[in-house]
């Protein structure tokens, strides 16, 4: 992963990290439900675009350089990505 986008991933993910803390003590406060709901649905969708920012950033470097070959490496590129949306937890 290119560095800008690395430091980027991790600025997202240290900003999601304080918001899920967040979350845990609305839980070990007893809150109300929706709002810790609501917050829960807001981490989980600035997770969603951090796998974008990542997914988009392998696209265009590796995906992009293996379907310029042939063969086994433009291959293997397809089914990760097939792999990786295939999964049950998606």
């Amino acid at each position: 992963m290119p560095k800008d986008n690395k430091k980027e991933a991790l600025r997202r993910l240290a900003i999601i990290n304080g918001h899920l803390h967040r979350v845990k003590k609305m839980v070990e406060e007893s809150k109300y439900c929706i709002d810790i709901l609501n917050q829960s649905l807001a981490v989980q969708r600035a997770l969603r675009q951090v796998d974008t920012l990542i997914l988009d950033k392998h696209l265009h470097s590796c995906v992009r350089d293996s379907l310029k070959g042939k063969g086994m490496r433009s291959e293997k590129a397809i089914k990760e990505l097939l792999e990786l949306y295939d999964r049950p937890d998606h």
